[in-house]
């Protein structure tokens, strides 16, 4: 008899193996990370309840779900733009789930667990800018893509959002949100796209 195991487990822990991969003897460009254990809800706005959604989400978080291709910071959220009307709503512990969030957005919104349907990447380093660029058609320049930008777009063919965190060590953090089941491709992907700069691969629990 076959076992079978319900344990939860990411899409990538078979192709993340930490680490230092591509080029060697000089200092990583670009920093992979795999967050995990999150939750992700989206909020989608019912047909000519978008002011009444935007209403309970001020209620909820304390500040303004975002409008236009932008992520806001809450007290213990990001609330990241994914299209007209609708957001994501970035969290962890439990404590904006979509039963956290039912009664908040009962007759404004629709809410759609994405936690295990989405992989969460960080990427970092001097040379995350140039990597992502062999990918993207995005101008991440930081003119066009400040700190709180935010993109629903595709890299590689593949559709993703892309948002651009706070810095970290003075160099540019983007956060990128894929469907799982593309989620090992893209990653190989961006594997051989950073080679030539080397890369540090590895996973956390912290954004």
């Amino acid at each position: 008899m076959v076992d079978f195991s319900w344990a939860p487990r990411s899409p990538l822990e078979k192709a993340l193996v930490a680490g230092v991969h591509g080029a060697r003897g000089m200092e990583a460009g670009v920093s992979l990370t795999e967050i995990r254990n999150f939750d992700l809800v989206q909020v989608m706005a019912r047909r000519g309840k978008a002011a009444d959604m935007a209403t309970a989400a001020k209620v909820r978080f304390g500040v303004a779900a975002p409008e236009t291709p932008t992520a806001v910071g809450a007290a213990d959220a990001t609330l990241i733009w994914s299209g007209p009307d609708q957001f994501f709503v970035l969290s962890k512990g439990g404590k904006h789930s979509t039963e956290a969030l039912a009664q908040a957005f009962a007759s404004s919104a629709s809410l759609s667990d994405q936690s295990h349907a989405r992989v969460l990447i960080s990427i970092s380093g001097d040379k995350a800018r140039a990597m992502l660029a062999k990918l993207s058609s995005i101008d991440l320049h930081p003119d066009a893509f400040p700190v709180g930008a935010a993109a629903a777009t595709s890299i590689d063919h593949t559709s993703v959002t892309l948002r651009r965190g706070n810095d970290r060590d003075g160099l540019a953090v983007f956060n990128l949100l894929v469907f799982a089941t593309f989620a090992e491709s893209l990653w190989h992907t961006m594997l051989d796209s950073a080679a030539e700069y080397g890369v540090v691969i590895g996973h956390s629990e912290e954004f």
